[in-house]
C-alpha cells in the first residue's frame, strides 16, 4: 500500500509540473538531455561507442565476422542486433534471457538501420551463396535513466560509423562497411495530455503512451514505434513528427562531430 501511495504522489507531482510546462530536471517539454558520445570505447570490438543521455548510459559494441548468408538473400551481408539490460542498471532488470523491453530496443534499433538503408548489405558479400560478413550490434545498458531506445540508436550508429571490417584476421579482402545515412530516433511521451521529448525513467513510469519516430539523414521517416497502452490523436502524431525531425537534426550533428 505504501509504495502505491508514493507512486500516486510522484505521479501527481510530475503531472502538476508538466501542466505548468516544467519538468523535474529543469528542462522544457521539448528539450533533450545533454548527450555525450565516446567512440572506440571497446578495444576488441570492430566498432564501439559509449553514450550518456542524462543519467541513461549504454555501451554498444560491433563485431564483424564471416558467416553464411540467409537463404533468401545469398548476395547480402547479415545484421543481427541484440540488447542486454544489465541487472545492475536498474532494480527492474532481472538476470536471464532478453525480456520484452530488451527485445523492443533491439528490434527498433535494427529496424532503423535496415529501413533507412544505413548499411549497404550487398557490399558485405564475400562469395555469393557461401560467405558474407555478419555484423553483430550488441547493446549493453549500464544505467536506466529513461529513453533507452534513443540512446541505444545513437550508440549503434556511432559504433557502426567507427567500425572496420577485420579483413586481415580472416585473410579476406572483399567487403566494406559503409554507412550511407544516419538513422536517428526521437521518442516522445504523453504525460497529463502534454507531450514530453526524451522522457526520463520516472516520466516513462507515469506517462500514458510513447511514440518513437526514426528519420534518416534526408529527414525522411523510416520507422515509427508506439509503446504503452494510451492513444494519440492525428494532430498529436503530426506534432511529434515535427519535433522528432527537428531534434534528430541536432542529434545527427552531434554524432557526426564525435566520429
Amino acid at each position: 500500500m505504501g509504495s502505491k501511495i508514493i507512486a500516486e504522489i510522484e505521479r501527481d507531482y510530475i503531472y502538476d509540473l508538466v501542466r505548468r510546462g516544467k519538468r523535474e530536471d529543469g528542462r522544457g517539454l521539448d528539450d533533450f538531455r545533454d548527450i555525450d558520445i565516446k567512440t572506440d570505447y571497446v578495444g576488441k570490438a570492430e566498432g564501439s561507442a559509449k553514450v550518456k543521455l542524462g543519467k541513461t548510459e549504454v555501451v554498444v559494441g560491433v563485431k564483424i565476422e564471416p558467416g553464411d548468408p540467409f537463404p533468401d538473400t545469398p548476395g547480402k551481408g547479415v545484421l543481427i542486433s541484440n540488447a542486454e539490460l544489465n541487472a545492475m542498471a536498474s532494480p527492474n532488470f532481472e538476470p536471464g534471457p532478453p525480456g520484452e523491453e530488451a527485445t523492443e530496443i533491439a528490434r527498433v534499433v535494427d529496424r532503423g538501420l535496415r529501413e533507412s538503408g544505413a548499411i549497404n548489405f550487398e557490399k558485405l558479400c564475400i562469395k555469393e551463396g557461401e560467405d558474407v560478413w555478419m555484423v553483430f550490434v550488441d547493446i549493453h545498458v549500464l544505467n536506466q535513466g529513461g529513453n533507452l531506445i534513443d540512446v541505444s540508436t545513437i550508440g549503434a550508429v556511432s559504433a557502426l560509423l567507427t567500425a572496420s571490417i577485420p579483413h586481415d584476421d580472416y585473410d579476406v579482402e572483399e567487403g566494406t562497411l559503409e554507412v550511407d545515412t544516419i538513422p536517428v530516433s526521437c521518442t516522445s511521451l504523453k504525460c497529463s495530455d502534454e507531450i514530453l521529448v526524451d522522457p526520463t525513467y520516472i516520466e516513462e513510469e507515469v506517462g500514458s503512451t510513447r511514440l518513437t519516430v526514426i528519420t534518416n539523414s534526408e529527414d525522411e521517416i523510416v520507422g515509427i514505434q508506439k509503446g504503452l497502452s494510451g492513444t494519440w490523436t492525428q494532430d498529436e502524431i503530426m506534432e511529434v513528427v515535427d519535433k522528432s525531425i527537428r531534434e534528430s537534426k541536432e542529434i545527427r550533428k552531434l554524432i557526426n562531430s564525435s566520429i
